[in-house]
Protein backbone atom coordinates (compact mmCIF):
# COMPACT_ATOMS: atom_id res chain seq x y z
CA UNK A 1 0.00 0.00 0.00
CA UNK A 2 1.01 3.18 -0.60
CA UNK A 3 0.94 6.56 1.13
CA UNK A 4 1.42 10.13 0.02
CA UNK A 5 2.34 12.51 3.22
CA UNK A 6 3.94 15.68 3.75
CA UNK A 7 7.41 15.83 5.38
CA UNK A 8 7.47 18.81 7.70
CA UNK A 9 10.58 20.82 8.81
CA UNK A 10 12.47 19.31 12.03
CA UNK A 11 10.71 15.57 11.34
CA UNK A 12 11.64 12.17 11.21
CA UNK A 13 9.80 11.78 7.37
CA UNK A 14 11.71 15.03 6.81
CA UNK A 15 14.66 13.10 7.37
CA UNK A 16 13.65 10.43 5.45
CA UNK A 17 13.53 12.06 2.31
CA UNK A 18 16.85 13.67 3.00
CA UNK A 19 18.54 9.90 3.22
CA UNK A 20 16.25 8.93 0.36
CA UNK A 21 17.77 11.45 -2.24
CA UNK A 22 21.25 10.79 -0.65
CA UNK A 23 21.00 7.00 -1.51
CA UNK A 24 19.67 7.53 -4.99
CA UNK A 25 21.42 10.58 -6.28
CA UNK A 26 24.70 10.59 -4.44
CA UNK A 27 25.25 6.59 -3.50
CA UNK A 28 23.74 5.41 -7.08
CA UNK A 29 24.30 8.28 -9.48
CA UNK A 30 27.07 9.90 -8.28
CA UNK A 31 26.05 13.35 -7.49
CA UNK A 32 28.22 15.02 -5.44
CA UNK A 33 27.13 15.29 -1.68
CA UNK A 34 27.77 18.39 -1.44
CA UNK A 35 25.18 19.32 -4.20
CA UNK A 36 22.18 17.36 -3.87
CA UNK A 37 21.08 19.20 -0.23
CA UNK A 38 20.62 22.90 -0.56
CA UNK A 39 19.56 26.13 0.85
CA UNK A 40 15.89 25.45 -1.19
CA UNK A 41 15.40 22.51 1.26
CA UNK A 42 14.44 25.14 3.85
CA UNK A 43 11.21 26.84 1.95
CA UNK A 44 10.51 23.87 -0.94
CA UNK A 45 7.56 21.44 -0.03
CA UNK A 46 8.68 18.15 0.34
CA UNK A 47 6.87 14.59 0.19
CA UNK A 48 7.53 11.11 0.89
CA UNK A 49 6.02 7.93 0.09
CA UNK A 50 5.58 5.41 2.23
CA UNK A 51 5.50 1.54 0.81
CA UNK A 52 3.31 -0.64 3.69
CA UNK A 53 4.98 2.07 6.12
CA UNK A 54 8.63 1.69 4.96
CA UNK A 55 10.21 4.79 3.06
CA UNK A 56 10.36 4.25 -0.42
CA UNK A 57 10.55 7.84 -2.24
CA UNK A 58 10.42 11.54 -2.01
CA UNK A 59 10.21 14.48 -4.25
CA UNK A 60 10.23 18.13 -3.59
CA UNK A 61 8.37 21.49 -5.39
CA UNK A 62 9.26 24.91 -5.02
CA UNK A 63 6.64 27.65 -6.34
CA UNK A 64 8.69 29.90 -8.95
CA UNK A 65 5.67 32.17 -9.74
CA UNK A 66 2.48 32.26 -8.23
CA UNK A 67 0.61 28.94 -9.49
CA UNK A 68 4.02 27.59 -11.09
CA UNK A 69 5.83 25.08 -9.31
CA UNK A 70 8.92 23.42 -10.46
CA UNK A 71 9.05 19.60 -8.98
CA UNK A 72 12.29 18.09 -8.31
CA UNK A 73 14.10 15.83 -6.45
CA UNK A 74 12.07 13.46 -7.56
CA UNK A 75 13.72 9.68 -6.42
CA UNK A 76 12.60 5.95 -5.28
CA UNK A 77 14.71 3.52 -3.49
CA UNK A 78 15.66 0.74 -5.61
CA UNK A 79 13.91 -1.97 -3.98
CA UNK A 80 10.25 -0.35 -3.78
CA UNK A 81 10.97 0.53 -7.75
CA UNK A 82 8.02 -1.08 -10.71
CA UNK A 83 5.18 -0.89 -7.60
CA UNK A 84 4.10 2.23 -9.24
CA UNK A 85 5.23 4.56 -6.38
CA UNK A 86 6.89 6.97 -8.46
CA UNK A 87 3.70 7.64 -10.02
CA UNK A 88 1.69 8.11 -7.18
CA UNK A 89 4.69 10.37 -5.66
CA UNK A 90 3.97 12.28 -8.71
CA UNK A 91 0.23 12.86 -8.41
CA UNK A 92 0.45 12.94 -4.31
CA UNK A 93 2.45 16.00 -4.60
CA UNK A 94 0.45 17.41 -7.61
CA UNK A 95 -2.40 17.46 -5.38
CA UNK A 96 -0.66 19.43 -2.37
CA UNK A 97 0.87 22.48 -4.93
CA UNK A 98 -1.50 25.36 -5.58
CA UNK A 99 -2.33 26.29 -8.79
CA UNK A 100 -1.28 23.37 -10.29
CA UNK A 101 1.26 24.06 -13.17
CA UNK A 102 4.41 22.54 -12.94
CA UNK A 103 7.78 22.20 -14.67
CA UNK A 104 10.65 19.90 -14.25
CA UNK A 105 14.29 18.86 -15.10
CA UNK A 106 14.24 15.20 -16.27
CA UNK A 107 16.64 12.91 -16.52
CA UNK A 108 16.59 12.28 -20.66
CA UNK A 109 16.27 7.81 -19.15
CA UNK A 110 12.92 9.25 -17.45
CA UNK A 111 10.89 10.92 -19.95
CA UNK A 112 8.66 8.74 -20.88
CA UNK A 113 7.96 8.03 -17.55
CA UNK A 114 6.53 11.98 -17.16
CA UNK A 115 5.06 12.00 -20.98
CA UNK A 116 2.22 9.56 -19.30
CA UNK A 117 2.02 11.80 -16.54
CA UNK A 118 1.04 14.60 -18.98
CA UNK A 119 4.10 16.33 -19.22
CA UNK A 120 5.77 17.50 -21.97
CA UNK A 121 9.49 17.89 -23.22
CA UNK A 122 10.90 21.19 -24.59
CA UNK A 123 14.17 22.84 -24.98
CA UNK A 124 17.21 21.17 -26.07
CA UNK A 125 18.79 18.70 -23.60
CA UNK A 126 21.11 20.23 -20.90
CA UNK A 127 23.69 18.34 -17.93
CA UNK A 128 23.16 18.65 -14.65
CA UNK A 129 25.67 17.28 -12.14
CA UNK A 130 27.10 15.45 -14.98
CA UNK A 131 23.51 13.66 -15.95
CA UNK A 132 21.77 14.84 -19.00
CA UNK A 133 18.40 16.54 -18.53
CA UNK A 134 15.44 18.30 -20.81
CA UNK A 135 13.33 20.68 -19.17
CA UNK A 136 9.46 19.12 -18.95
CA UNK A 137 6.27 21.78 -18.26
CA UNK A 138 2.66 20.60 -17.39
CA UNK A 139 -0.41 22.82 -17.81
CA UNK A 140 -2.64 23.44 -14.54
CA UNK A 141 -5.89 21.22 -15.57
CA UNK A 142 -9.34 22.98 -16.00
CA UNK A 143 -11.92 22.56 -13.54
Amino acid sequence: MIQIIRAMPGTAELEACFAIRMAVFVAEQGVPAAEELDELDATALHVLALWSGQPAGTARALEKAQGLWKICRVAVQAPFRKFGIGQALMQGIETKCPGGAFMLDAQTHAIGFYERLGYVAEGPEFMDAGIPHRLMRKAASTP
